[in-house]
């Protein structure tokens, strides 16, 4: 038997009234097909206590619970960008973002969390320019993807107050700025990062184009190395993990699963959707179990596109499901799949929600249940409520 997860970031929204969800309004006839002789049902992805993100939900839907193994999402990132993170180091997310650019920096507003979703070749080269003029010494800068990338301070101490940038897109930063541990040092971060990057060339460019500049940097999200139990120790399963993104990829090799690299993988809508799926099926030569983690309804539920997330459920659809239960099905391979998001990504709050979460598990060998389609309404219909997010040992007893 073959275990798939397919996991759309934020894939889960709010119910409108008079209105649909993008997981109602999509065309996803491969998806709903599943759902005819699949097993439906809500899980509670966030423990009570934690803020909701992608860091803590993935962590609970591969079983591991962020209770026992969370230590914050900056160094899962770390882990996959190979940094290697001493007892007393701290890592931090640094994220390019665009600010508003007339007001006194204290009264400027998140214009852009992720820069325009600035490209991995231009952040490489901002990020450098900050790191030779703000690095060295407690705090070194890393690149990473896109908007993403990673600062450590050396002998770092825990207490920041820090507020991820997505959560305040559109407001004025003022009452968001670093509180607590390190508040005068990351205020004068923020400063001279605007200073380095506020004229530099390449963002001078982008405005020529008309991008948004990538012209701070904000800091969040600190943690110490995590150390996860050995996901094949766990499960007797020999596990691959696909992301475009670096956290999952971190936490794929912290578990000691084999990461995939996709070519054309961007963590966007214009992501290779179809070789995620390529990718999977050929994993699953040699393994047991395949992560495909899409993170493009995220991204499209962060900048209120209800167009784009709907797109983006139904590429996962045609480019993703399709093709797995195809070739799947054509191999004579036995097999289960499971589809759930993360966490609710909400187009009314382009921030991430604690609300469960509609998941769908299905099996080539056995019918599961009977339901018209998988969204929101009709999970919650089913009557089923998961307490927590580890689905996958009732998965794998899926034999």
């Amino acid at each position: 038997m073959k275990y798939i997860l397919v996991l759309g970031d934020g894939m889960a929204d709010l119910v409108v009234p008079g209105g649909k969800t993008p997981l109602e309004a999509a065309n996803k006839p491969n998806i709903d097909a599943l759902a005819c002789s699949g097993r439906l049902g809500l899980v509670k992805t966030i423990p009570d206590g934690f803020s909701p993100g992608s860091d803590t939900a993935n962590l609970s839907v591969l079983g591991y619970s962020p209770k026992k193994y969370y230590t914050g999402r900056s160094p899962l990132e770390a882990v996959s960008l190979g940094i290697d993170l001493g007892d007393g180091d701290l890592a931090f997310r640094a994220n390019l973002v665009t600010l508003s650019e007339d007001e006194p920096f204290e009264n400027k507003t998140m214009v852009d969390y992720s820069a325009g979703e600035i490209s991995s070749a231009e952040a490489k080269e901002l990020i450098a320019a900050v790191d030779e003029k703000l690095g060295g010494g407690a705090f070194k800068f890393y690149a990473g993807k896109s908007y993403r990338h990673i600062m450590v301070a050396k002998n770092g101490i825990e207490g920041g107050i820090l507020t991820p940038p997505h959560d305040i897109s559109g407001q004025k930063i003022t009452n968001y700025l670093p509180k607590g541990v390190y508040r005068e040092e990351f205020l004068r971060l923020y400063a001279e990062a605007n200073a380095v990057l506020e004229n530099h060339p390449i963002n001078e460019a982008r405005r020529r184009r008309g991008l948004n500049p990538a012209n701070c940097i904000w800091l969040w999200g600190e943690g110490r190395q995590p150390k996860l139990d050995s996901f094949w120790e766990k499960y007797g399963k020999r596990g691959a993990m696909i992301s475009a993104v670096d956290l999952l990829k971190g936490i794929g090799r912290a578990a000691g699963m084999t990461v995939l690299e996709v070519e054309g993988a961007t963590g966007t809508l214009d992501t290779n959707f179809s070789g995620k799926a390529e990718a999977a099926l050929s994993a699953l030569n040699d393994h047991d179990f395949v992560y495909i983690h899409i993170e493009a309804p995220d991204e499209c539920g962060h900048h209120g596109d209800f167009f784009g997330k709907t797109k983006a459920i139904e590429k996962i659809d045609s480019e993703i499901v399709a093709k797995i239960v195809k070739s799947l099905s054509g191999r004579g391979e036995d097999f289960s799949l499971l589809i759930l998001p993360d966490h609710t990504t909400p187009i009314q709050r382009m921030t991430h929600g604690s609300e469960a979460v509609p998941y769908l598990m299905w099996s080539s060998k056995q019918k599961l249940g009977s339901f018209p389609r998988y969204d929101e309404i009709t999970a919650a219909s089913s009557g089923v409520f998961v307490d927590a997010g580890e689905l996958l040992p009732a998965f794998f007893a899926l034999v």
